[in-house]
């Protein structure tokens, strides 16, 4: 027994696949509670035989803060630390004694990495901190999609937990339509909540709703809630590729300008620029921009940075543009820190060797 009591929790649908694995992982907590809203798969016959406590019950209408609660009603009252994580996602070995080395007395959140996804290499992709271990008293999850934590004690003491980390493998045959409904939901509820905004003009784009897009995400940027500069400049670079959608070039560029000027900390608006400019054949403006990213030496912890952009990208890019302005020396050279990121890639090796032989075509 640690010197906590620690209890996981968490809400689950057609989740068999993912459940021994899920279940090997929440093995160091003194409990396990799931919420099966509906399974059709043996999800929770599969759940309650490796030891799960498992409650079964339809939520309609369907939110998922409403499920969530759900199953943190589940957790005793005399938990000291609840762990929420989904059933597709995978908490490091060890998991449990760092947690209660950097719980303190009065400690409200943790904090720790979690890795939202992977590339097809299996390199980690995105990466960002993620609060979603807690107290037991004071809690509600609220949204009705992209939940968050909400403290009714306000905000408490949080700590990080060092070398914890929660990797996601979703499975990417569920289909995600309910979202736009609910993103729309909640903008109705709260017209003012910036998060939700963003992510509502975020999900017309992925529907290809493109001019709704465009005016949902100027609504977000015209909050005064929407603070944040990164998500100010994601939600310009989605304006972007809305515009670009539409075929409208000096909408998308406008948008990638003001995108950079947002946050000139990220790499992400420059490679964004850097790609349009290459699409143009202009090549001063790929230069100039490859080199405003490589000015940014680190990937910032944050769900908006992309690892393309922190890789071999900037490279690759910088040495086809310095190429077809006649700066070889600077080509070779680019060329070959984007092989020091990317080693065996072909086609950078190919373009290695036209380089080397003053053969590349313009």
């Amino acid at each position: 027994m640690g010197k906590y009591k620690v209890y996981g929790y968490a809400i689950c649908k057609n989740e068999r696949k993912f459940a021994a694995r899920w279940m090997a992982a929440m093995a160091e907590a003194d409990g396990v509670y799931v919420l099966d809203t509906g399974s059709e798969d043996g999800s929770a016959a599969l759940l309650r035989s490796l030891g799960a406590q498992v409650e079964e019950a339809a939520i309609d209408p369907w939110r998922f803060d409403t499920a969530r609660n759900r199953s943190l009603d589940m957790v005793p009252e005399d938990a000291d630390i609840c762990v929420c994580t989904d059933l597709d996602e995978v908490i490091s070995p060890g998991w449990r004694q760092r947690l209660e080395e950097a719980w303190k007395p009065g400690t409200r959140l943790a904090r720790y990495k979690y890795v939202w996804s992977f590339t097809g290499d299996g390199r980690e992709d995105v990466v960002f901190d993620i609060e979603k271990i807690h107290a037991r008293q004071g809690f509600r999850w609220v949204n009705p999609v992209h939940e968050v934590l909400r403290d009714d004690q306000g905000p408490g003491p949080a700590v990080r937990v060092a070398d914890m980390q929660v990797d996601h493998h979703p499975d990417s045959a569920k289909s995600r339509a309910q979202y736009l409904p609910l993103l729309e939901l909640a903008v109705r509820e709260d017209p003012t909540n910036d998060r939700n905004m963003h992510y509502l003009g975020r999900e017309y784009f992925f529907h290809g709703d493109y001019q709704r897009a465009i005016d949902t995400l100027n609504r977000h940027l015209s909050l005064p809630g929407a603070t944040w500069r990164e998500e100010r400049c994601a939600s310009l670079r989605y304006m972007a590729r809305a515009y670009a959608g539409l075929g409208d070039a000096a909408g998308q560029q406008a948008s990638l300008l003001r995108a950079a000027a947002e946050a000139p900390f990220l790499r992400e608006p420059w490679m964004d620029l850097a790609r349009l400019f290459y699409d143009r054949g202009e090549w001063e403006g790929v230069l100039f921009a490859c080199r405003k990213a490589l000015d940014i030496a680190a990937q910032p912890r944050s769900y908006i940075t992309e690892s393309a952009c922190y890789g071999a990208l900037p490279w690759d890019l910088l040495s086809i543009a310095c190429w077809r302005l006649g700066l070889a020396g600077r080509a070779r050279e680019a060329v070959e820190q984007a092989l020091r990121l990317a080693p065996g890639d072909a086609r950078l090796e190919k373009n290695r060797e036209l380089m080397a032989a003053d053969a590349i075509e313009p």
